[in-house]
């Protein structure tokens, strides 16, 4: 091997800064091409940018000049139904009083059969006091079985698994 890759004048090595000579940079940056990137940059902006208003041009002459301010508001010129709400805020807050309402007040839900709606808050004061109704039938805790998986597929095990003893009580 001819050397080491640090052997050549021009190669990149650690200075020393002890010395005076050794502390600063001896070459500077090339100034004339870093002008003649901005000049191709100003250069390369300017022509994107006659490009672009000419491809505009070329679209407003395809399609039959420019929209005037009032066509756009036209009723003929809306797109198909279902639009978007232009009031959106407005819209939540009328639907959510509207159901405020419905929640907090009376009203016939079927008249003809006698059904009526009231306030939730009373509902639920009446519900506390004449309780939620029972199962009559439930099944005694005796009958129920609880199913489980094995690796031979799903089986029937009684309540308090298979270590509670032979029969359930």
């Amino acid at each position: 091997m001819a050397g080491s890759r640090h052997d050549g004048p021009d190669e990149y090595r650690i200075p020393d800064q002890s010395l005076p000579e050794n502390r600063h940079e001896h070459r500077d940056v090339n100034v004339w091409a870093v002008y003649k990137f901005g000049i191709a940059l100003a250069i390369l902006c300017i022509v994107a940018t006659a490009l672009l208003f000419g491809l505009y041009n070329y679209f407003v002459a395809r399609e039959g000049g420019p929209i005037a301010r009032t066509e756009r508001n036209d009723a003929r010129t809306l797109p198909p139904l279902p639009r978007l709400q232009s009031t959106p805020i407005t819209d939540l807050k009328e639907m959510r009083d509207a159901e405020d309402k419905i929640l907090s007040g009376y009203g016939w839900v079927d008249q003809a059969h006698g059904v009526t709606r009231i306030p939730i808050d009373r509902a639920i004061d009446l519900l506390a006091q004449r309780g939620l109704p029972g199962r009559t039938n439930a099944p005694s805790p005796s009958d129920v079985t609880v199913p489980t998986d094995s690796s031979l597929g799903p089986k029937i095990q009684r309540p308090g698994g298979p270590l509670a003893g032979g029969e359930a009580k």
